[in-house]
């Protein structure tokens, strides 16, 4: 049975790594990013909150980011995506989760 990932578990950092997976914003043989502006638009998170819990995912091992540097910081911009660990970890928590659903539905 898959379990459920603790640092995925919390309900932002869910979002984040359910979104990049939904954009296709992960490291797998065609690397694709998804952008800080983005990210943060499409899970309604605040700046301060998303790049939070991004410090965490990173520090698990489960998302990169990096920036790409403008003429001024106002232009610079800051790329997401999931890890290959990442893609993993997530894809086994929603696991977890439909089989959580399944037996709680039976």
């Amino acid at each position: 049975m898959p379990e459920l990932h603790p640092v995925i578990h919390p309900i932002n950092r869910f979002k984040i790594c359910a979104t990049l997976n939904a954009y296709g914003a992960a490291d797998a043989t065609m690397r694709m990013e998804m952008r800080f502006s983005s990210l943060r638009d499409e899970t309604g998170l605040s700046d301060a909150t998303l790049s939070k819990q991004l410090n965490t995912l990173e520090e698990a091992g489960l998302v990169s980011r990096f920036r790409e540097y403008g003429s001024s910081r106002s232009k610079d911009a800051v790329w997401v995506m999931l890890t290959a660990e990442g893609r993993e970890a997530f894809a086994n928590h929603l696991a977890a989760l439909r089989e959580m659903a399944g037996e709680a539905a039976t």
